[in-house]
């Protein structure tokens, strides 16, 4: 098993070289540049521009450029080597001015421990919508199963396609009108995120699409599993349905719900930069959006490494997840 995680983890090399370079790639492409407007949204003057690529080395060949973020290279003020990606620097923000990348996503408040850092803030906001779809999503798609053609078959196959079929940020305006708007139980956007009631609409929101495939496929595998030949003769040795469904059923079941739920948080992750943005979440997803308007580009380049790395990270976990949901699954090199 340690030869097989350290193969695994020496291919993250290749991937997170490929994932820089094609970002590289885009976002020089991209129309713009980070300092054509200042902070206050003034038209930089074209000598300051000329300064501050010189410094940053923008006025340097792409090819260049690329090398030096990967490897590192000369400080243009200090005349010292600084060591690149490699060494775990992913550079100082352009826009951010006196933080570097890894201050600014992973760095908390004062006072304060790492959850409150964006990084930390979209960790425990993707935690949240994953428990969400867990707790509901997977007793839905059983239940359903266990009752299969029933009224409550059919309810909680409506709610599964809602959430397939509807983005989530049109559900996140409904819910907004409803409980924010309507009802005044929530804030839009709120001004603390230290209560745990302001979490829940960005979580249920988050998390609704993975708790309706969640439903679905379990419910689909749970149907495949009741027809197996073991589960006809754990009834025949008589075992009682509680033994039988808990024991034999739900756990054969549950291979094809993790291999889904392994990358579902890494995209809960990822993709709640909408979600963020919609509610004012200070997380890391929202200074993606920032950074991509802004065109900050050491805070792109580091912020999708990141999620390149999570990603890895989440299909890696699930094979780890295979062996003790079924200890027949063995893990080779």
């Amino acid at each position: 098993m340690t030869g097989y995680l350290a193969k695994r983890l020496l291919w993250l090399i290749p991937v997170i070289f490929i994932v820089a370079g094609l970002t590289f790639i885009l976002m020089h492409n991209a129309p713009g540049g980070p300092w054509d407007r200042d902070l206050n949204a003034r038209q930089v003057d074209p000598t300051a521009q000329k300064l501050l690529n010189e410094y940053y080395g923008l006025n340097k060949p792409l090819v260049n450029q690329f090398t030096s973020y990967l490897i590192g290279g000369t400080n243009t003020t200090t005349h010292k080597w600084v060591c690149g990606l490699i060494c775990g620097n992913m550079g100082p923000s352009y826009r951010i001015r006196g933080m570097s990348v890894q201050q600014y996503l992973f760095k908390p408040p004062t006072n304060r421990n790492f959850f409150y850092s964006k990084f930390g803030y979209s960790i425990r906001l993707a935690f949240l919508a994953l428990g969400i779809a867990i707790l509901v999503g997977l007793p839905m798609g059983v239940i359903s199963a266990l009752k299969q053609n029933t009224w409550i078959d059919y309810i909680n196959l409506f709610v599964a396609t809602v959430g397939i079929s509807v983005p989530n940020f049109v559900i996140a305006i409904f819910l907004i009108i409803i409980f924010a708007s309507t009802l005044h139980w929530v804030s839009i956007v709120p001004t603390s995120w230290d209560e745990l009631n302001v979490w829940i609409l960005p979580g249920l929101v988050l998390g609704f699409g993975v708790l309706a495939r969640t439903a679905r496929l379990s419910r689909a595998t749970m149907l495949e599993v009741m027809r197996m030949d073991y589960v006809r003769t754990a009834r025949a040795k008589g075992l009682t349905e509680r033994v039988v469904v808990v024991r034999h059923m739900i756990q054969n079941a549950m291979i094809p719900v993790v291999t889904f739920l392994g990358p579902a948080l890494a995209g809960l992750i990822t993709g709640s930069f909408i979600i963020e943005t919609m509610f004012g979440f200070p997380g890391m997803g929202r200074a993606y959006v920032t950074a991509i308007s802004q065109r900050d580009y050491s805070m792109i380049m580091g912020t999708t490494l990141i999620y390149a790395v999570l990603v890895a990270i989440a299909n890696l976990s699930v094979d780890f997840v295979y062996v003790l949901l079924d200890p027949r699954i063995k893990l080779t090199e």
